[in-house]
């Protein structure tokens, strides 16, 4: 006669973490260094982006270093405080890494003898943009009461490719010439402006946020 074994095979238990992290999605491991990249890009301290997105300055290190994964409800957390979706932190929406912009595709518009194009794709958590503009005689980009079109914080580069340009920003005037370029607080009131006898070309370069009061 056989006896009955009655000792229970024991089996293994999980434990769920209770600091705010937990088993990430796939791109986890690259949400460290692409955090400290995003924070530090727009001026931020560990301090500044636990204000920013409730998430303290303590756990926000250690995600930082790699040393645990948020949850996500704390990556969302994080990505509030960067001003971009989770989604976008955790680079889910994003397609190939390169994106191509052909020249007979691109976003234009024309107003005023102001023709201007897009040069860089829509891209999520985009925070630079380029794009190319061409003025006429007489021609600006805005009016002179015009307000800013930039966030605070922005900053704008301008290269003259061609012809003579004159940049106004909070009522002083400068002059550029072919090869000039100059890089000013795109917050302010500015506008662009030929007075020469040709069209000018120039590009344009927005970065948003770089400048922190």
């Amino acid at each position: 006669m056989t006896t009955a074994k009655t000792a229970k095979q024991s089996e293994p238990q999980s434990t769920a973490p209770s600091n705010g992290a937990s088993a990430a999605p796939a791109a986890a491991p690259t949400v460290g260094p692409r955090m400290r990249a995003l924070r530090e890009a727009m001026g931020l301290s560990l301090r500044d982006l636990a204000e920013r997105s409730g998430v303290s300055a303590p756990m926000l290190s250690q995600v930082e270093r790699g040393e645990t994964s948020p949850t996500l409800a704390v990556a969302a957390k994080i990505a509030a405080g960067l001003e971009l979706t989770l989604s976008q932190l955790l680079r889910l929406d994003e397609g190939p890494h390169v994106a191509v912009s052909r020249a007979d595709s691109r976003r234009r518009s024309e107003r005023g003898g102001h023709r201007f194009e897009e040069l860089t794709p829509p891209l999520p958590g985009q925070r630079a943009d380029v794009s190319l503009h061409t003025l006429e005689p007489g021609a600006t980009t805005g009016g002179r009461e015009d307000p800013p079109m930039h966030e605070p914080g922005s900053r704008e580069t301008a290269v003259v490719l061609f012809g003579t340009l004159a940049l106004v920003v909070d009522g002083s005037r400068y002059e550029l010439g072919a090869g000039d370029s100059v890089t000013f607080d795109a917050d302010l009131p500015h506008h662009f402006e030929n007075e020469g006898e040709e069209p000018t070309r120039f590009l344009a370069v927005i970065a948003a946020g770089l400048r922190r009061s």
